[in-house]
C-alpha cells in the first residue's frame, strides 16, 4: 500500500461512547439489556457520544491527532441485525465522519466490537450460524458502500483472534451450547469468513484499505522447561499465527489445520468458503497491545486444546510490574510483537490500541497528575521507535485507547485509559465534565515533535 504520513490518534468502540441505545431508530444489542453491578455501569449513556461528540473531536483536534478510529454500531444501522437499514442511524455516522474530516482528522471504521443484535444472538446464537455470518456480510459491504469514499480505512472484526479463545464465547453473541471445542471452531472460522468476504468486497470495488487486527499479549513460557517454551509457541501458533496466514497468505495454519483433523473437530466448512479465504487481500496488519503474561505447562491438563491454554496455565511473570487489573506492562513485548508480525508477513503493521487503566478521582479543580500514564505511553512509544529505527518495522502510527475516558470492557468506568477525564462513576452520571489531565499536555508536545520528543529522529 502506499506510505502514508504517520498516523496520531485514538481508538473507541461504539457501545464504550454513544449511548443513545434507543434512540435514532436504533434496535437492541447483547449490551442494551445488561443491567449495572456493583462495579459496572449499563450501557444506556456510555459518554453520550451520540448526542455530543463534537466536544471530543475538538479535544482530539487539539492534541494534534490525525486519526480517529470508531466502530458503526450494527444495531444501530440494521434493524435486528437482518432486517431494513435505518437511514437515520446511518446519517449519524455520516455525519460524525464529516465532523472528523472537517478537523482534517483521518476515519477509521471498525465493523463489529463484541456488540452482536439482540435478535440475531437469540434466534441464531450469533456467529455460530451461518445466518449471521451472511447478515454480517450484508450490513459490512453495504457499510462500505455507503462510506468508501470518504473512509480510506477499515478494521472488519476488532481483536479477531478473541474468537480463537474461549473469550469467543463472550464475544460472539453465543447464547447457548456447552462451550465446546467444536462450537469455538465454528465460530472462528465463520468470523474468519465474513471478514474474507468483506476484505475482497472492498479490495475489489474501493480504493479504500482493509486489515487484519489481532489482540497481540506477548504470552512468554513461564520457564526454560521446554514443554514451557513448547505451550508459548503453540499459544502463538494457534491464537495469533493462524490469523496473520490467513489475512497474508489465505490459508489457515497447517498446524492448527492437523490438529483440527487429528481430533476430529467439527468446524462445518461449506463448499467455497476456504476459496473465500484464499482469495482476500489485506493491506496491513493492526493489533490491540497492553501486558503480557506467561505460560505454565504443568498446570495445563493433558488433552487441552492450545486454544485453551492460557483458561489452565496462565501465570503472572515475576520480572515484570503489574497494574492495579493485574496487567503486566511490558514494552521490550511490544517491540517483539511489532517484529513478529512484521519480519515475518512484511506488511505494514499498525497498533491501533495502547494504554493503562488505572482508578483515578478529579479533586473538581486540578488536572489528575497521571504520570504512570505518561511513563506508560512513553516507554511503549520508546519501544516502537526501536523496532522501527533499529530493528527495520514499518509502522503506520500508534493509536491509544480510550484516550478520553470511557466504560471499560466490562463497563467499568473506574478502569480509565483516558488522557481526559470524564466526570462520571459507574451509577453517577454527574456533569460529564471532561477535564484534560497532566498526561494530555504531555502527549500533545509529543505529537507536536511527530515523536522526536521521544526518539530524536525524524518518523516521516
Amino acid at each position: 500500500m502506499k506510505k502514508e504520513k504517520f498516523f496520531w490518534g485514538n481508538s473507541v468502540s461504539s457501545m464504550q461512547t454513544e449511548g443513545g441505545w434507543n434512540e435514532g431508530g436504533k434496535s437492541l444489542s447483547v449490551y442494551d439489556i445488561r443491567k449495572a453491578t456493583e462495579t459496572a455501569s449499563d450501557w444506556k449513556v456510555a459518554n453520550d457520544n451520540f448526542h455530543s461528540y463534537d466536544e471530543d473531536f475538538d479535544f482530539i483536534k487539539d492534541l494534534g491527532m490525525n486519526m480517529y478510529r470508531f466502530q458503526i454500531s450494527w444495531s444501530r444501522v440494521v434493524k435486528d441485525g437482518d432486517g431494513e437499514f435505518n437511514e437515520e442511524g446511518i446519517a449519524y455516522y455520516d455525519k460524525l465522519i464529516d465532523a472528523l474530516l472537517e478537523r482534517g482528522i483521518e476515519p477509521m471504521i471498525c465493523l463489529y466490537h463484541f456488540d452482536m443484535p439482540l435478535h440475531l444472538a437469540e434466534e441464531y446464537n450469533g456467529f455460530m450460524s451461518k445466518e449471521v455470518l451472511a447478515a454480517f456480510v450484508r450490513y459490512g459491504n453495504e457499510m462500505v458502500k455507503r462510506f468508501a469514499s470518504k473512509v480510506k480505512y477499515w478494521i472488519i472484526f476488532n481483536e479477531q483472534n478473541l474468537y480463537h479463545t474461549p473469550e469467543a464465547f463472550r464475544i460472539s453473541g453465543y447464547q447457548k451450547g456447552e462451550k465446546t471445542v467444536d462450537d469455538l471452531y465454528k465460530i472462528l472460522h465463520n468470523v474468519m469468513v465474513a471478514h474474507a468476504r468483506i476484505a475482497t468486497f472492498i479490495n475489489e470495488q474501493t480504493s479504500a484499505y482493509v486489515g487484519g487486527m489481532l489482540a497481540y499479549s506477548e504470552v512468554y513460557p513461564a520457564t526454560s522447561k521446554p514443554e514451557d517454551i513448547l505451550a508459548a509457541r503453540k499459544w502463538d501458533e494457534f491464537i495469533n499465527y493462524t490469523l496473520l496466514d490467513a489475512y497474508t497468505k489465505g490459508f489457515y495454519s497447517k498446524e492448527m489445520m492437523t490438529f483440527v483433523e487429528t481430533n476430529n473437530i467439527q468446524m462445518n466448512i461449506l463448499d467455497g468458503e476456504l476459496a473465500d479465504i484464499k482469495k482476500m487481500k489485506n493491506d496491513f496488519l493492526s493489533f490491540s497491545y497492553y501486558a503480557s503474561t506467561t505460560v505454565n505447562s504443568e498446570k495445563i491438563p493433558e488433552g487441552t486444546a492450545p486454544n485453551f491454554y492460557l483458561s489452565f496455565g496462565k501465570q503472572d511473570n515475576p520480572n515484570i510490574p503489574t497494574t492495579e487489573w493485574n496487567w503486566q506492562i511490558d514494552p521490550l513485548g511490544f517491540r517483539d510483537v511489532l517484529n513478529k508480525m512484521y519480519q515475518r508477513y512484511r506488511l505494514p503493521v499498525f497498533p491501533i490500541e495502547n494504554g493503562v487503566g488505572v482508578q483515578e478521582e478529579w479533586d473538581g479543580s486540578n488536572p489528575i497528575d497521571d504520570q504512570y500514564r505518561i511513563d506508560y505511553h512513553k516507554n511503549h512509544l520508546q519501544a516502537m521507535y526501536d523496532a522501527m529505527f533499529i530493528d527495520g518495522v514499518e509502522v503506520m502510527g500508534y493509536l491509544g485507547w480510550g484516550l478520553i475516558d470511557i466504560l471499560s470492557s466490562q463497563g467499568d468506568m473506574r478502569k480509565r485509559y483516558g488522557l481526559v477525564y470524564v466526570n462520571r462513576t459507574n451509577h453517577d452520571l454527574r456533569d460529564m465534565k471532561r477535564v484534560p489531565k497532566k498526561s494530555y499536555y504531555w502527549f500533545k508536545d509529543v505529537i507536536a515533535s511527530n515523536g522526536e520528543l521521544i526518539y530524536k529522529k525524524q518518523v516521516d
